[in-house]
């Protein structure tokens, strides 16, 4: 079982890496839901096609579709049997009554809202985690007193060593020898 622990525990290198992670996370379920709104609306027009086929419009000229831009003319010679791209260049042959339950419309619905619950959970998670970078981002970048008084005192030594080589004249006659 995984270990919890509380965000507010978390280092900044370390809420940074979970940000990351929460950025994946939520660009995969956005282009999952994406791809998926694509595939049911391919349904939806599949099924609505389906309205078109029926014993009048047998032997009536259509446009068949040859490649992705290019229709040939056709005829329509069998409207109760149509071929169904089943996926990786498969197609079954079925009735028209037997393709109407081949479009899982509703199946792929159920599937957008559970990606979309979770999404939305991962936009919540990576908001908290933002909100205490941001609170947190003072107390990372506030050095401690021990480090100013360091940074003074070094300050202080390069003033006093750059105001002693800036001289002109040697501070004692007998230090000439060392200056030179």
């Amino acid at each position: 079982m995984a270990q919890q622990v509380s965000i507010s525990e978390l280092s900044l290198p370390q809420l940074e890496v979970l940000k990351s992670q929460l950025d994946q996370a939520v660009e995969f379920l956005s282009s999952s839901i994406t791809q998926l709104k694509m595939v049911q609306t391919k349904y939806m027009e599949a099924k609505d096609c389906l309205t078109v086929l029926n014993k009048s419009n047998e032997s009536k000229e259509l446009l068949v579709l040859f490649c992705s831009s290019m229709y040939v003319p056709g005829k329509l010679s069998d409207s109760d049997q149509v071929l169904i791209d089943m996926g990786t260049g498969y197609y079954v042959e079925k009735s028209v009554e037997g393709t109407r339950y081949c479009f899982k419309i509703d199946f792929l619905t159920k599937l957008m809202e559970k990606i979309q619950s979770a999404l939305q959970e991962k936009h919540a998670m990576k908001q908290a985690v933002v909100e205490m970078m941001n609170s947190n981002l003072p107390k990372f970048t506030q050095p401690s007193s021990s480090i100013m008084a360091s940074i003074a005192c070094g300050s202080i030594r390069m003033k006093f060593g750059l105001k002693f080589l800036q001289r002109k004249k040697p501070l004692l006659k007998h230090d000439t020898k060392f200056l030179a």
